[in-house]
Order: structure tokens, then C-alpha cells, then sequence
């Protein structure tokens, strides 16, 4: 598709990419590990997944490496920028590398590692303006480093060495776990004791210093935040070390689908109906607003359960034609439109919404017209605050 000029990714202009494919020819996608041989730099943005026990699954980068020790040249330059545990540039890489290629790092080759800082969706910040950091394991390698990455990226922050710039993106996204679990429990208590949590959010942000705003959801989504947290508690067991915050903030997330399906069921029985055989349609699959990608999205999660429950699951999302959960589900979104759109669209959708017993609002996708939703539903689940006020219709997180 790239050597075409057919664009996957959303957060990628179209003419962007057939300019540097079709017109100036200098992007070209292969499947053919012997051309590593005519690269200069090569950086490496492979899948970092855990495997069915939870543990890093570090296979894709061990893959790489070998190819690439296989078939580099001397004098290459070598960036890792998938998310990992600290010490994979040095302890695994490096072994790797220098002994499929012959060659020695700080010599022959330089390594590094330079974490990616994508957001999808964010229309404010996006490659080109966000800093990159970057720790090499020499100061040559740090040198060549800056100087490539700079061609793309605004602003460089360099650190001292790879395990450090590994422990920064675990940071980033660690903190953002344990800050968003912390507001999801604190969400569960407050609806026992009937306090709204966004009215408590809202005033809280009122506070000039010393308060982020975090704000509660059905879990988190993504491939990075839910996953960092195993990744940290690897590396820290090899240094006897109990991250109890982290182990506790990553089960919190890993709970949040199944406390959703519970509000799911207890929003049905107020209404003297059970989830079996009860028709439920999600509203948005994707982790977060207005992009394409549903790796490891809570929604999908819920979706298993409401389906292991007897639920017939249905769902729809602008961004996301089709998805497989986790168990093995195979969903297609049906065809509708948005109010915004033409009266037949509006028809599907008015159609669609007053069908099913319960419609789950799973992510604020803006394509969503709230007030079309709540004039058709029957009943709602809100676990987005898309519906500022709840109701005997509308159930909020």
C-alpha cells in the first residue's frame, strides 16, 4: 500500500505521503531484509506485546536484530524506539547485533534508543514539534543520533545513556496509568456514595497549583499505558525490587471492563431486564476519540464479557469498520450515519438506537451527536461523560 501511495494511518496526510512515494520517489516499503545493507541509519519501531502471562514478549525486536546484524554494513547507526523495559538497548540488543554482524558498537556501529511520543489525534502536537529524546551508548553514536534525527524533529533532548531515555517513556506513561487508575477507583467509590466525580473533577481543577486533571473511563487503551506497567515489573524482579504502586494502579485498569459490565447489568435490571438475550449496542471501539486504532481498548474487553453474558453485542464507530476482540469476536460496525448527515442516515441511526435495550457510550468519538443519541435511546450507559446529567435513562460511570 505505501509503494502505492495508499495511506492507512489517519494522523498521515494523504498528499503527504504520495508526494515523498509518487513525485520525489524517496520512501520506499520492503519486505527484504538484504537491503539493510545500502542504509546509513536504521531505526526500529517494531511490536512490543505481552504474551498470554502477562510478560513482555520481546520476540519482534529479537527478530529484528537478527536481520539486521545479518545483513548491516559497518558504520551504520541503530535506534530502537519501540517501548521496553530499561536495559534492552544494552543487555539485549547489543549481544545480538554484534554477534550475528561481527562487529563492535562505539567501532563499527552505534546504538541508541529514542522513544516514539506519537498522540494519535492530536491536531496540536505531532512528530515534527514534539521533543524527541534520545540516549546513545557513545558519544559518537549520541553525535550521529542528533544530527538524524534532527532532518525530522524540532527540538532534541539528549540523555546520558539508552536505559535512561527507556526509563523516561516508562515514566511518561507509567505516571498517566497510575493517575488515571487513581481517578477510576475514586469514580467506583463515588457513585456508591451517590457523588457526581466530574462535578468533583471540575472543582478541583479550579486549584492554580499542585492538581492535574485525570479523568475516569471504562479502562485504559493503547499499546503503550496498559501494557508499561508489566513491562517495569519484569526489569525490577531481576533487581528484587516490588513496585506495589505500579502492580496495583495496572490491576485497577485490568478490573475497569468488568466493573462496566456491571453497571451494564445493574442499568438493565432497574429496568426489569437481564443482560442475557438483551440487545446492547456499543457506541465507539477505539481507546480514544477520533482515531482508527482499538489496540487494546477496553471496549472490546467489555464487549467479550457482555457476549460471554448472553448479550447480543452490536456496535458502531465512524473510525473503525471492523474489530476482533480478544476472544476471538468478529464485529462488523453496522451502517449508519450521524444527525448531521442526510435523513436516511438519520433514519439508520434513529433505527439502530431505539433497537437495542441499552446503548453503551464507550468512546466520545465527536462524529456522535449526544442529544440525537438521548432522544432515541432507550436507556444509556455513559462511561465517556458525554451526557452531562444522569437520569432513570442515563447511567453514568
Amino acid at each position: 500500500m505505501i509503494n502505492h501511495g495508499d495511506n492507512y494511518i489517519k494522523d498521515i496526510r494523504d498528499a503527504v505521503l504520495r508526494e515523498v512515494v509518487v513525485d520525489k520517489l524517496t520512501l520506499t516499503a520492503t519486505t527484504d531484509f538484504t537491503r539493510i545493507k545500502e542504509c546509513d541509519a536504521i531505526l526500529i519501531c517494531v511490536h512490543t506485546p505481552l504474551d498470554k502471562f502477562r510478560k513482555p514478549d520481546m520476540s519482534y525486536i529479537e527478530s529484528a536484530c537478527n536481520e539486521i546484524g545479518k545483513n548491516m554494513k559497518a558504520g551504520t547507526f541503530i535506534s530502537l524506539e519501540s517501548t521496553t523495559y530499561p536495559t534492552t538497548t544494552e543487555e539485549l540488543m547489543l549481544p545480538i547485533i554484534e554477534k550475528e554482524s561481527g562487529l563492535k558498537q562505539g567501532a563499527d556501529f552505534w546504538l541508541a534508543y529514542s522513544p516514539e511520543r506519537v498522540d494519535p489525534g492530536n491536531e496540536q502536537f505531532h512528530t515534527k514539534n514534539t521533543p524527541q529524546i534520545i540516549g546513545a551508548m557513545s558519544e559518537d553514536g549520541l553525535e550521529i543520533g542528533m544530527k538524524i534525527y534532527s532532518k525530522a524533529i524540532d527540538t532534541l533532548h539528549p540523555v546520558s545513556s539508552p536505559r535512561i531515555a527507556e526509563m523516561v517513556k516508562i515514566l511518561e506513561n507509567t505516571y498517566r496509568l497510575v493517575n488515571i487508575s487513581l481517578i477510576n477507583e475514586l469514580a467506583l467509590l463515588s457513585g456508591k456514595m451517590d457523588i457526581n466525580i466530574w462535578e468533583v473533577i471540575y472543582a478541583a481543577k479550579t486549584k492554580p497549583f499542585g492538581f492535574q486533571a485525570f479523568y475516569p473511563g471504562p479502562g485504559i487503551g493503547g499499546h503503550c499505558i496498559p501494557l508499561d506497567p508489566f513491562y517495569l515489573e519484569h526489569i525490577a524482579k531481576k533487581y528484587n525490587f516490588d513496585l506495589s504502586m505500579i502492580h496495583a494502579a495496572g490491576h485497577i485498569n485490568m478490573r475497569m471492563p468488568h466493573y462496566m459490565y456491571i453497571k451494564i447489568a445493574t442499568a438493565l435490571n432497574r429496568h426489569k431486564k437481564a443482560v442475557n438475550g438483551s440487545k446492547i449496542l456499543f457506541l465507539g471501539v477505539a481507546y480514544k476519540p477520533n482515531i482508527n486504532d482499538e489496540r487494546e481498548s477496553p471496549a472490546l474487553e467489555i464487549m467479550d464479557i457482555v457476549a460471554h453474558k448472553g448479550g447480543l453485542v452490536q456496535y458502531h464507530d465512524p473510525h473503525n469498520g471492523q474489530v476482533r476482540t480478544l476472544n476471538g469476536y468478529q464485529y462488523t460496525s453496522i451502517p449508519v450515519g450521524h444527525s448531521e448527515c442526510n435523513e436516511e442516515s438519520n433514519a439508520q441511526l434513529a433505527e439502530a438506537l431505539a433497537y437495542a435495550e441499552v446503548v453503551v457510550l464507550t468512546t466520545n468519538q465527536s462524529a456522535f451527536d449526544v442529544d440525537f443519541i438521548q432522544q432515541h435511546a432507550k436507556l444509556i450507559v455513559d462511561m465517556r461523560n458525554m451526557v452531562k446529567e444522569a437520569s432513570d435513562k442515563v447511567y453514568k460511570l
